[in-house]
């Protein structure tokens, strides 16, 4: 029997990778191309993209694992129902709760796996990718500028440069001004510095001709120059500091004062309470979904038809807890002492596993004394 269970914790975990595989790349592939539209539009390179995209995998993989455990859980017992592994054992004695215990180990394997994920790796790498963000909507070169395409950061102004080179000198640049009402200043340089003093950032422009023109007179009047100072501090929209939140801590640092760490991101201790449970509970729940799909399957047994009935009701059954778990923030975020009905769901989904192997055992032991009575 110990072979057994490792033989079908083996096919479960195998399932369970090439699911969350395919999961991952096809919701990555989604995302991916938002992404890339953004930063590369921003003249950002191919490393910040693949920056971004590997701080966002952890939350990415934390929604996937939940769907790649019940479908390996589903796949792996509809197979050996169909090939007849299952019925083999329980004919040797092995009772439904018996047959059970692999897939557990498989939860709880699982369920390990989401708790790191949620409880550290997602917190760090969260908080990292607000920071690189931050660094990225500063990096002026990058926020307002691209080689040889014309860039709109604001109404009413055009910038355009032919290249970038290495040192950050900005060759052949053309600046057009249109926000003052009446005028339009046009501005181009053969070289062009951007710096940065404090909160001002300016746009040094060297060698260059300046050209206004007052629409209501028809003048054109122009004027070369030296050097050019344009302040584009205005045209800078980017935040100046990462905004606290719980989301970015570990869990080990929300166990304790839930008033402290309230009063320090300007929340209440029900949200402290919330995102801490929450992130247990998904660890939790992940385990039910596993046995969920093993009990209602079970149940079902061996049909020719196919068991579309069975993955259907457990599908469901799966959707109902899932959508219990988001409506019961609610209440623990207004009163942080009913953080206990944020396990209410994986509860349930116990119960419900229960009651379908309770079930099962019972059909098991009704066709066992049947086979003994037959002569």
């Amino acid at each position: 029997m110990v072979r057994f269970d490792r033989y079908m914790l083996s096919q479960l975990l195998w399932l369970f990778g090439f699911f969350a595989l395919v999961l991952v790349a096809v919701f990555w592939i989604n995302r991916a191309v938002q992404l890339f539209d953004r930063l590369i539009g921003d003249g950002q390179t191919a490393l910040v993209f693949l920056e971004f995209s590997a701080l966002g995998l952890p939350r990415l993989v934390t929604t996937v694992l939940p769907i790649a455990t019940f479908a390996a859980a589903i796949y792996v017992t509809n197979r050996l129902n169909n090939e007849s592994e299952l019925t083999v054992m329980m004919s040797t004695g092995s009772s439904p709760w018996r047959l059970a215990r692999p897939v557990a180990v498989f939860g709880l394997i699982s369920a390990t796996m989401i708790s790191v994920l949620s409880h550290v790796l997602v917190p760090l790498a969260s908080g990292q990718l607000s920071e690189r963000e931050l660094e990225i909507s500063r990096n002026v070169t990058s926020q307002l500028l691209t080689e040889g395409a014309f860039l709109t950061p604001t109404e009413g102004v055009t910038l355009y440069t032919r290249s970038i080179r290495e040192d950050g000198v900005l060759l052949d640049v053309f600046l057009a001004d249109r926000r003052t009402p009446n005028e339009r200043m046009i501005y181009t340089g053969t070289e062009a510095y951007l710096l940065r003093s404090g909160d001002t950032t300016s746009l040094i422009m060297v060698d260059g001709l300046a050209q206004r023109f007052t629409p209501s007179n028809n003048r054109l009047s122009t004027g070369k120059f030296q050097d050019y100072s344009f302040d584009i501090t205005s045209l800078m929209t980017s935040n100046k500091v990462v905004k606290p939140s719980i989301e970015y801590l570990v869990s080990t640092q929300l166990l304790r004062d839930w008033a402290g760490i309230a009063a320090q991101f300007n929340t209440t201790p029900g949200v402290v309470a919330e995102e801490l449970h929450a992130r247990i509970a998904r660890g939790v729940f992940c385990l039910v979904t596993a046995l969920i799909g093993f009990a209602t399957l079970l149940v079902g047994g061996y049909s020719r038809f196919g068991v579309w009935r069975e993955i259907v009701i457990a599908f469901l059954i799966l959707v109902a807890l899932d959508g219990m778990r988001s409506s019961l923030s609610g209440p623990v975020i207004e009163d942080a002492r009913l953080w206990p009905i944020l396990y209410l769901p994986s509860l349930i989904g116990a119960v419900i596993v229960g009651a379908l192997l309770f079930v099962a055992a019972g059909a098991h032991g009704v066709w066992r004394r049947i086979r003994r009575a037959t002569p």
